[in-house]
């Protein structure tokens, strides 16, 4: 699948569960972005410089760690969060993400 396609179906999958996905410029070269709440509310800001397997990457990890039993998703998209689900807890056992 084509790497655009896959991210317009990970954006997809974030609007099922009402998560604002953006891309902004961000000043770091490590991080390509990530998952964060604000003001109570789960956004994903991706970095807009980031390469479209590294925007997959970051969308991804940061749905991961959500249930996206219930969505409407592709066999592929299931299997790139599944992909990602490591990273995710990892984030998570660090206390720098958590779950809905």
């Amino acid at each position: 699948m084509k790497p655009e396609v896959m991210l317009e179906l990970l954006e997809a999958a974030a609007e099922q569960l009402g998560i604002r996905v953006s891309y902004e410029p961000l000043q770091t070269s490590v991080v390509h972005g990530g998952l964060c709440r604000v003001k109570g509310v789960y956004r994903i800001i991706v970095d807009k410089r980031a390469t479209s397997e590294e925007r997959i990457t970051t969308l991804a990890t940061a749905l991961a760690t959500f249930d996206v039993s219930e969505l409407e998703l592709s066999q592929k998209v299931r299997e790139v969060l599944r992909q990602h689900e490591d990273a995710s807890t990892i984030h998570r056992a660090g206390g720098r993400r958590t779950a809905a």
